[in-house]
C-alpha cells in the first residue's frame, strides 16, 4: 500500500481522540502557577503514574483499532494477512516505549516527530520474523501516531507558556504536515553518490579501450586496454619556446599565466608547459587549456585518457589531481551533427549519448561544487561560422560554473585564432610531433601488443627510422605511427613511399586485407574488391566535406550508399541496405559512436576519400572556394596528391587566386602555405607552376609575428628556401626566423638555425634552446648547442639524452632547467658537474628524489616543482647553497616553512602556487630575517593573524586577483614600497602604498 494512502487515514479527524487517550488529562506539577520546569514524558503517559486511566491491554486495543483504521477500505494490503496479530503487537509494544524515553516534552517537540518515531522504535522490542511490507506500514503507522503526540503536548496549558516561541515557529508547520504525504524518497546526495558511481563505472568503460590502427590482423583484438596502450605525449606552449623568453623567466611548465620578470630577478608566473611539458599533466598546473594538435596527433585519445583517469582514480604518475573530479565528455562533433544548441548543463549527458539518466540537477549541483572535468573536444570539427557560437556557449558555462572546475578545449591549430579563449584565462598549448624516443617507445609497444608474430619486424623498422628521413618524417604522430607499424609487417618489411601512398596502403590493408587475414570468410554474405567499397564509402565523405561535419544520421548514411550502390557494378548484385551495414561493420573505415550516427574511425579518413571524390568530379570550383577553410586544408593538400598534372597544375593556379581574394594578410598567408606544403603531395607538376607558387609564397615570408613563424614552419622543408639568410637581420626578423625553422622538424633545418647559435639577442638564443627537443639530440647538440653563447642563457634539458649530450660536449651551464623527463642518475650527474647558480626543476611522483641537490654550493636560485601530491622536506635543499630566491612548489614541506629560517640569505620568496596559507604559515615568513620581495595570492591574505607584520618585506606580488586594496597589503606589509597585481590575464597593476 501507498504511504500516503495510510498517512490519509490516519490523519482523519476520528483518530485524534483515540491517541490523546495514550496522554494523562494533566501532569503532576503542571499548571501549578508560576512553576516553568519541564515536564518528563514518563509523566504525561495514561498508563503509568498517579493519573493512570489505560492498561496494557488497553494500549494494545488502541493499537489494533489504528491497525484497522489504516487497513480499511478498498485497494492492496499493506502487508500479509496472516501477520495482523503480530503487526498489533508490535504497534502496542512501540507506543507504550513512550513512558521509557529519557527525555521531556520540550525535547520531543524539538526532536520532531520522525526522530521521536525512531526513538521509539529503538526503546521497543525489535519486531523479529515480521515480512518487510509489515516493516513498512509500522514504520509508517508510528510517524503518524508521533505527529499526534507531538501536537497534544503542544495544547497543553503548561507547556504553552513555556514554548511559546518554539510553538510559534513550529506549531503551523506541524498541522501543514499532518496530512503531508509520507515520503521516503531518499536523500539528493545519496542519489547523487549513487549515480555518480554508475557514472564513472559507465565512463570507465566506455574510453577505457584504444583502437590502434592496424594491429586488427591476425586474429588480433580490434582495440587494447587504454592504460597499456596510452602513450603520454609532450604539449608546447607559445612562451620562450616562441621566442618571448626573457631575461630571468619564470620556471617553465610550473603553471598559472604570466609574464617575465622586474629588474630585481624576481618572475612572475607563466603559461604551464612553456617549453615542454606532459600534456595530461597541464591541467594539474592551469585549471583551463586550449589544446591543439593536427589530426592524428592524440586529442581525443588525451581526453580518453584524462576521462579514465578521473572515473577509475587510478594512480599513474601524476594523476592523482584528478581524484574526485567528474568528467563531462562533450565531442562537439556529436553535440551539433543536426545544427542543434548546444547543451546547457542539465543536458550534457543526453546531448553525447549517455544512456544514463542524471537525477535533476544532479550536473548542475556537480559544478557548482567545482569538481567537474570538462573535456570539450574539436573545436575544429564544426564549421567556421558556428564557432564563435560555441566560444560564447562556453564563456557562459564559464560564468555560471568557471570556479573550481578544469577545462580542456581541443582544436586542430589553425581553427582558431592565436588568444581565441585568452581573455576566458585559457592557456595554449600544442600537441608537440612524437620525438624519436617517443617514436621508438610507439613502436616497441605496439609490436608486443601486435603479437609474437610480429616481433621480427620491430628492429628493422626502428631502423629505418633512424635510417630514411622521408619514413621518420611521417612518423609524427600516433596515428601514422600505427599506420607504418601495421604495413611494415603486412607487407613483409616494405614501407610505402610518401602520405599518399601510405594511405592507400592502408585503405588497402582494411578495406580487402582486414578479414581475410583473420580468416573470416565473408561474415555479411556480400564480397566487395577494394574499388567498389572506396567508391561507396568516399560518397559519405564527400557529404560530411561539404556539409563540413564528421559525423551524420545513419539513415542518411544508408540512403547515400543505397542510391549510389545500382551504379558500382560489382556492388548492384546485392540489396543496398545489405552493401551499408557490410561497409559499416566489415570496411574497418566506419563505426557508429551511437544507435543512429555513423562517422569515419578517423578524420583522415574522411578527408582523403573526400579528396578522392572531389578530384573524380573535378569540382575544383568547390575545393578552390574553402582554401581559407581550415576544415578543408589537409582535403585539398591530399586532392593535389590525388590530381593528374593537369589538374594539378589548375587547382595550385586557383589556390593562387583564392590567395589574391583573400580579405587581410592571414587569410593570403593561409591560402599560400598550403599551396607550398601541398607541392610535397603532388606526384607530378610542372617546374614552371611550382616556382610560381613559391615565387607568391615568398611575397608574404618572411613571417612578421610569431603565429606567422609559426605557420610557415609548417610547411616542412620548402619553407627552408623562403628564409632569408641570417646576416643582417635585426633581433626581432632573427627571432622570427629561428620560430619559423624550428617548427620545421627536419634535420634538415639544423644548418639553418646553427648559424643564429652567436647571435647576441639572448631572445634568439632562447628559442634555440628550447628547440633542441624537436630534432636528433646529438647532431643538434654538435652543430647548435655546442656554438651557443651561454651569456645569460638558460639551458633547457628535456631527457636523459640532452643530459649525456651537455656531459658529452663538456658544456657545464650556470643556469638550467631541468624537466621530469630526466632521471635520477642523469640529474645527479648533470648537476654534480654543472653546480649550476639557478637552477629550475621538475621532478614528478609521490616521493620525489631530490638528494641531487645536496651537494650543490653555488645555488643562489631555485625553482623547484612537484606533483600536487608530492611529499618533500626542506632538508633536501642544499645546506652550503647561498639561496637567496626561492620559489615553492604546490605543496608545503613536511617540515614546515619555518624551517627556511636556516638559509640567512634568502631575500625573494615565492608562494603562488604554493597552498593557500594559514595563520602558522604567517608567523614562519615572520621569522625569516632578510625576506625583501615576497609574492603570493591574493586569497592568503585574510588568513593573516591580526596584528602580526612582517617588516622586512619592501616587495608584494599578488597574483591571480587584481581587487586588492593598497590597506589591506600594508597592514600586514607596513614598509612596502611596491605593490605588484597580476590577474588572470597577465595584466600588472602597480599600486601606491
Amino acid at each position: 500500500m501507498d504511504p500516503a494512502v495510510i498517512g490519509t487515514r490516519l490523519a482523519s479527524g476520528a483518530l485524534g481522540p483515540l491517541l490523546r487517550k495514550l496522554l494523562a488529562a494533566d501532569g503532576p506539577g503542571a499548571g501549578l502557577p508560576g512553576q516553568a520546569r519541564r515536564v518528563r514524558l514518563s509523566s504525561l503517559v495514561s498508563f503509568r503514574g498517579e493519573k493512570r486511566t489505560l492498561t496494557e491491554k488497553d494500549v494494545r486495543r488502541l493499537a489494533a483499532t489504528l491497525v484497522e483504521r489504516a487497513t480499511a477500505g478498498p485497494g492492496e494490503q499493506p502487508f500479509p494477512a496472516d501477520e495482523a496479530e503480530a503487526v498489533t503487537d508490535a504497534l502496542a509494544t512501540t507506543l507504550l516505549a513512550l513512558g521509557d524515553l529519557d527525555m521531556d516534552d520540550v525535547q520531543a517537540v524539538a526532536l520532531g516527530h520522525e526522530a521521536l518515531a525512531a526513538r521509539l522504535r529503538a526503546a521497543a522490542p525489535s519486531p523479529d520474523g515480521l515480512a518487510s511490507a509489515s516493516l513498512h506500514f509500522l514504520d509508517a503507522v508510528t510517524v503518524w501516531a508521533c505527529r499526534h503526540i507531538l501536537e497534544f503536548f503542544t495544547q497543553r496549558s503548561a507547556f504553552v507558556p513555556r514554548t511559546l516561541v518554539e510553538q510559534a515557529r513550529g506549531q503551523s508547520e506541524l498541522h501543514a504536515k499532518a496530512d503531508m504525504l509520507l515520503a521516503r524518497l531518499p536523500h539528493a546526495d545519496v542519489q547523487d553518490a549513487d549515480f555518480e558511481r554508475r557514472y564513472l563505472a559507465h565512463l570507465a568503460k566506455k574510453h577505457g579501450r584504444l583502437v590502434i590502427y592496424g594491429i586488427d590482423l591476425h586474429h588480433s583484438p580490434d582495440q587494447w586496454p587504454l592504460d597499456t596502450a596510452y602513450l603520454s605525449l609532450e604539449a608546447t606552449a607559445p612562451g620562450p619556446v616562441d621566442g618571448s623568453f626573457q631575461e630571468g623567466g619564470e620556471w617553465l611548465g610550473s603553471g598559472g599565466t604570466g609574464q617575465g620578470p622586474s629588474t630585481d630577478g624576481f618572475a612572475y608566473p607563466t603559461p604551464p608547459g612553456s617549453g615542454v611539458v606532459r600534456a595530461d599533466l597541464a591541467l594539474a598546473q592551469h585549471d583551463r587549456i586550449l589544446l591543439r594538435g593536427l589530426a592524428g596527433s592524440g586529442k581525443t585519445t588525451l581526453v580518453q585518457w584524462l576521462t579514465v583517469s578521473a572515473a577509475t582514480g587510478q594512480q599513474a604518475e601524476g594523476m592523482a589531481y584528478l581524484h574526485g573530479r567528474v568528467p563531462f565528455v562533450l565531442p562537439l562533433r556529436t553535440l551539433t551533427r543536426h545544427g542543434e544548441r548546444l547543451p546547457a548543463a542539465a543536458h550534457f549527458l543526453s546531448s553525447a549519448g549517455c544512456p544514463l539518466t542524471a537525477p535533476d540537477g544532479w550536473a548542475d549541483r556537480v559544478l557548482s561544487a567545482g569538481r567537474g572535468l570538462v573535456l570539450v573536444d574539436g573545436i575544429d570539427e564544426i564549421p567556421e561560422a558556428e564557432r564563435g557560437r560555441a566560444r560564447q556557449w562556453l564563456r557562459d558555462l564559464l560564468a555560471a560554473y568557471g570556479d573550481g572546475n578544469r577545462w580542456l578545449v581541443t582544436s586542430r591549430p589553425s581553427a582558431v585564432g592565436d588568444a581565441w579563449l585568452a581573455a576566458d584565462g585559457f592557456a595554449e598549448l600544442t600537441l608537440a610531433p612524437m620525438t624519436r624516443t617517443e617514436v621508438t617507445t610507439f613502436v616497441r609497444r605496439w609490436h608486443r601488443a601486435a603479437g609474437p608474430a610480429a616481433a621480427p619486424y620491430e628492429q628493422p623498422l626502428l631502423d629505418a627510422l633512424r635510417a630514411t628521413e622521408e619514413v621518420a618524417g611521417l612518423a609524427t604522430n600516433p596515428l601514422m605511427c600505427g599506420l607504418i607499424c601495421a604495413l611494415h609487417r603486412d607487407r613483409r618489411g616494405f614501407l610505402p613511399r610518401g602520405r599518399k601512398a601510405l594511405y592507400e596502403a592502408a585503405l588497402s590493408m582494411l578495406l580487402s586485407r582486414r578479414d581475410r587475414e583473420r580468416d573470416m570468410g565473408s561474415p555479411t554474405g556480400i564480397e566487395l574488391g577494394e574499388a567498389p567499397q572506396i567508391q561507396l564509402v568516399q560518397r559519405l565523405a564527400y557529404w560530411l566535406a561539404l556539409n563540413g561535419r564528421t559525423q551524420m544520421d545513419r539513415r542518411h548514411a544508408e540512403s547515400l550508399v543505397s542510391s549510389a550502390v545500382p551504379a558500382v557494378q560489382e556492388a548492384s548484385a546485392y540489396d543496398p541496405g545489405a552493401v551499408f551495414t557490410h561497409l559499416l561493420h566489415r570496411s574497418g573505415l566506419l563505426r557508429e559512436p551511437t544507435a543512429d550516427t555513423v562517422d569515419f574511425v578517423h578524420r583522415t579518413f574522411q578527408d582523403y576519400l573526400a579528396a578522392k571524390a572531389l578530384v573524380e568530379q573535378w569540382d575544383i570550383g568547390v575545393l578552390a572556394a574553402h582554401a581559407e577553410d581550415d576544415q578543408w586544408e589537409d582535403v585539398i593538400r591530399m586532392a593535389l596528391g590525388h590530381a593528374r598534372p593537369r589538374e594539378c597544375a589548375e587547382l595550385l593556379e586557383e589556390l593562387m587566386k583564392a590567395a589574391d581574394r583573400a580579405e587581410d594578410r592571414r587569410g593570403q598567408q593561409r591560402v599560400l602555405v598550403l599551396a607550398v606544403s601541398a607541392l610535397d603531395q603532388v606526384t607530378e607538376v610542372a617546374p614552371h607552376v611550382r616556382q610560381a607558387v613559391l615565387d607568391r609564397a615568398s611575397e608574404v615570408f618572411p613571417p612578421r609575428t610569431q603565429q606567422e613563424a609559426r605557420v610557415l614552419g609548417e610547411v616542412g622543408r620548402l619553407a627552408l628556401g623562403l628564409l632569408p639568410d641570417p646576416e643582417g637581420l635585426g633581433d626581432e626578423e632573427a627571432l622570427m626566423m629561428v620560430t619559423a625553422a624550428s617548427h620545421i622538424r627536419t634535420d634538415a633545418a639544423i644548418p639553418y638555425l646553427a648559424r643564429f647559435a652567436g647571435h647576441p639577442s639572448l631572445r634568439v638564443r632562447s628559442q634555440l634552446i628550447w628547440s633542441w627537443h624537436r630534432f636528433d639530440s646529438r647532431s643538434y647538440a654538435e652543430e647548435v648547442v655546442a656554438r651557443l653563447d651561454p651569456s645569460r642563457l638558460r639551458y633547457f634539458v628535456a631527457n636523459d639524452e640532452q643530459a649525456g649530450e651537455l656531459l658529452r660536449l663538456g658544456l657545464r651551464p650556470a643556469l638550467l632547467e631541468i624537466a621530469a623527463g630526466v632521471s635520477g642518475p642523469s640529474l645527479a650527474e648533470l648537476l654534480g658537474a654543472c653546480d649550476p647558480a639557478q637552477l629550475r626543476m621538475r621532478r614528478g611522483g609521490g616521493r620525489p628524489d631530490l638528494s641531487a641537490l645536496a651537494p650543490l654550493t653555488r645555488l643562489s636560485s631555485l625553482v623547484l616543482g612537484l606533483d600536487a601530491d608530492a611529499r618533500w622536506s626542506t632538508t633536501a635543499l642544499p645546506a652550503r647553497a647561498p639561496i637567496e630566491h626561492l620559489e615553492l612548489p604546490h605543496v608545503w614541506p613536511e617540515d614546515g616553512l619555518g624551517a627556511l629560517g636556516r638559509f640567512r640569505e634568502l631575500t625573494s620568496l615565492n608562494l603562488w602556487r604554493a597552498p593557500v596559507a594559514d595563520a602558522g604559515t604567517w608567523r614562519s615568513l615572520a621569522a625569516l630575517p632578510s625576506l625583501r620581495v615576497l609574492a603570493l595570492d591574493r586569497m592568503d591574505l585574510p588568513s593573516c593573524p591580526d596584528g602580526l607584520v612582517l617588516d622586512t618585506v619592501r616587495t608584494v606580488r599578488l597574483v591571480h586577483d587584481g581587487t586588492a586594496k593598497p590597506g589591506e597589503v600594508t597592514a600586514v606589509f607596513p614598509h612596502v614600497e611596491r605593490i605588484e597585481l597580476v590577474d588572470s590575464q597577465d595584466r600588472v597593476q602597480v599600486l601606491s602604498p
